[in-house]
């Protein structure tokens, strides 16, 4: 899928990795991937996440490598596309990734296909400039969880999600397929975004998906001691107490949770170090028209 992931026969990198065939990688979506949950001070905006993960393994093999992040927390589906398709767009991007959605289907009124349509819009738009595009499919919230309310209707958008994937030639990055999810240690406080745990498994399972041979070793933390059922329940009512109502009624009276938040990574470029110097590579102007 995608036309471009059969590069096994390239010519190893001179660090032992086959580089990858994808030049600048840029990411749209909310605060899943703008990396909520995986505090890292060094990073824009104060958070790591599973998208610099990505591009710091795709950096390894290529120096040319940029990358750019769009995402801002708390937008919507639609919200997502009206202010990142066209700047990623002019960004001229070869490799782009799609998560968004999830603050609308914890709503009640969301409609899963007809945030589908506006899924495909976007993914026809970027298919037009010959750029893979990776696609994300929600995770399953189980039966017995608070979120297990909206199982039904997370399915509902997977399924529409996957046959605009097949439709576009799209690439899918299945998120309800990967059980070790379902580990509450994966998950930060607020259980609506992933530890950085959970967001280590999610770049690996990109990499895993774009067919990148990558240095993320899996973590297998140790098992939970068993909770009772009333444990679990008194759990589940202080994570709903002071996370899950707070943040639906702050959606339900239109206040944006994206109020004061800019885009992680406007500019595509190298992943850096510490102190701000490049990690791997030279900054990459925004594309053709910058150079020349």
């Amino acid at each position: 899928m995608g036309g471009d992931r059969d590069h096994l026969g390239a010519t190893a990198h001179p660090n032992g990795l086959r580089p990858h065939p994808w030049h600048r990688f840029v990411a749209l979506g909310d605060s899943f991937t703008e990396g909520l949950g995986d505090p890292e001070p060094g990073s824009p905006g104060g958070f790591r996440g599973w998208a610099d993960r990505v591009a710091e393994e795709l950096s390894a093999s290529r120096e040319d490598f940029a990358y750019a992040n769009l995402a801002v927390r708390g937008l919507l589906l639609r919200q997502v596309f009206d202010r990142q398709l066209a700047p990623a767009i002019a960004l001229h991007p070869d490799l782009v990734s799609i998560q968004a959605g999830g603050n609308d289907l914890l709503h009640p009124r969301a409609d899963p296909d007809k945030l589908a349509d506006v899924v495909e819009g976007a993914v026809v738009e970027l298919r037009a400039l010959g750029a893979t595009v990776l696609v994300f499919v929600g995770p399953d919230s189980g039966r017995s969880t608070v979120m297990g309310q909206f199982r039904t209707k997370i399915a509902i958008f997977n399924e529409n999600v996957r046959s605009i994937a097949e439709r576009h030639d799209a690439v899918v990055a299945d998120l309800w397929a990967m059980t070790e999810l379902h580990d509450p240690r994966m998950w930060s406080p607020d259980r609506l975004h992933p530890s950085a745990m959970g967001h280590h498994a999610v770049a690996a399972m990109v990499l895993d998906t774009l067919n990148v041979p990558h240095s993320m070793v899996p973590q297998q933390p140790k098992p939970l001691p068993a909770r009772s059922w009333r444990e679990a329940r008194a759990g589940d009512l202080v994570w709903a107490r002071e996370y899950f109502v707070p943040w639906v009624l702050q959606g339900l009276k239109n206040r944006s949770h994206s109020d004061g938040f800019q885009a992680k990574r406007p500019m595509p470029g190298p992943i850096t170090g510490p102190a701000g110097g490049p990690l791997f590579g030279n900054p990459v102007p925004p594309g053709p028209e910058a150079e020349s």
